[in-house]
């Protein structure tokens, strides 16, 4: 680790509280797990910096939204959202960072808007719901199927994020690549 790694970890980091600015849209239904645009953070910080310095980006902001800075949409923070209904997607979004940076990195030679948003979508959705679902029951006392059919309400906002965080990538990876193969 360099110092050039600790600065674009720490923007990465800020990125994400910066997109908690947009207001969140809450489902009473899913026990206080709103949808944001913070989780498009993710996609950026796996996808931009790769798979270590992307994991370790969300690793500073859940340790300072665990510390009681107010990052998260809707000025929430401290050790109770981390363990509370969305806690699940939130953890999630440190190992879907680090997957979305592991394919970028892996494929880097090849990378075209198809496959970016293939790998965000992957990533970013498929692999955050199949750890933020779960927990998500758990925490909230509800089936998983409640869950489930629950979350459909945050697909159409994921897709759009994707589909931004894509271009973003592809442009970044263009004109200022941060990864090598």
């Amino acid at each position: 680790m360099n110092t050039k790694d600790i600065v674009y970890i720490a923007l990465f980091a800020a990125l994400t509280a910066a997109l908690g600015i947009f207001p969140p849209i809450n489902i009473p239904a899913l026990g206080g797990v709103p949808i944001t645009a913070q989780s498009m953070g993710l996609m950026l910080a796996g996808g931009i910096l790769g798979a270590k310095r992307g994991a370790l980006a969300m690793v500073l902001f859940l340790v300072l939204v665990g510390v009681g800075l107010p990052l998260l949409s809707g000025g929430r923070g401290g050790w109770g959202v981390l363990v509370g209904p969305s806690g699940g997607f939130l953890f999630g979004w440190v190992i879907t960072a680090f997957v979305i940076g592991s394919l970028i990195e892996k494929y880097w030679l090849r990378l075209n808007f198809v496959l970016v948003a293939a790998i965000c979508l992957l990533g970013g959705v498929f692999l955050l719901y199949a750890i933020g679902i779960p927990w998500l029951a758990f925490a909230a006392k509800i089936p998983v199927e409640k869950a489930f059919f629950g979350a459909i309400a945050f697909v159409p906002g994921d897709l759009v994020k994707v589909v931004l965080s894509t271009a973003i990538i592809v442009a970044v990876g263009r004109s200022y690549p941060l990864i090598t193969r």
